[in-house]
């Protein structure tokens, strides 16, 4: 991906070029390339490298320092930081640790495990560029051999490299996750559907049955790590929550 210089940034691109920025130095250290405790270059020098202006670059350190990808020490430098252990702001477990508890019996069926270009809308939803490589997955979980529950999933590539190369026959794409790229923030959309032929052919219920649709994104520190559609047969699930102040 090729950074254009300040003065195209509106003709060029709807993406703003501190945003670009941003997305090019969290690349760098997802990937290894920069490490923790790593001195990350300086303003001048990200001017030269990303051909880019001085107030770009600042904002775009101070954007990942306020996220907690970075660590600014006044007179020293900016370092990569240590990333900071799970923090969630609810709880989120996994469909498999939830049917364990009830003493019943956990399957899945992996329909779809593909990687696709991010849309624009789907960039927007995981706070990344479009044209940008995401992982999908597809996959209908059971409980004592009962569909009750589609989940469709999309990953952002850079908070979860390895996302395609998982069984997830042995685990669940929310277990494994929490491993590599642990929630700090959530949020979830709650409404009610009715099941469209696909949907009821997966969950084997009638087209037209009242379904209960959960649409998540999830957050690891800077990264919006996914965004992700959970449907399940109305008659078969219930929300239950626990709040204290």
């Amino acid at each position: 991906m090729t950074v254009t210089a300040d003065k195209k940034e509106k003709s060029a691109t709807p993406i703003p070029l501190y945003l670009q920025v941003k997305h090019l130095i969290t690349e760098k250290i997802v990937t290894g390339e920069w490490q923790v405790n790593d001195r990350v270059p300086s303003e001048s020098e990200l001017v030269i490298q990303f051909q880019c202006s001085r107030m770009t670059a600042n904002r775009a350190l101070r954007e990942l320092t306020a996220q907690g990808l970075l660590i600014r020490l006044q007179g020293v430098g900016t370092f990569v930081a240590e990333p900071k252990g799970q923090s969630a702001l609810f709880e989120i477990h996994s469909i498999e640790s939830e049917i364990v508890a009830r003493k019943h019996r956990y399957s899945c069926k992996i329909i779809k495990l593909e990687q696709v270009t991010a849309s624009a809308a789907l960039a927007q939803e995981l706070n990344i560029l479009s044209g940008n490589i995401v992982f999908h997955s597809v996959i209908v979980h059971l409980e004592n051999d009962v569909p009750v529950q589609i989940e469709d999933r999309y990953v952002n590539a850079l908070a979860a490299p390895d996302y395609l190369k998982q069984n997830f026959s042995s685990i669940t794409p929310h277990d494994y996750l929490s491993q590599v790229a642990p929630l700090t923030q959530g949020e979830h959309i709650v409404e009610a559907v009715e099941a469209d032929e696909r949907s009821a052919r997966l969950l084997h219920i009638d087209a037209g049955s009242s379904c209960l649709l959960i649409t998540r994104r999830t957050w690891s520190q800077a990264f919006t790590v996914t965004s992700t559609k959970l449907l399940f047969p109305g008659h078969r699930y219930k929300l239950k929550g626990r709040f204290s102040s």
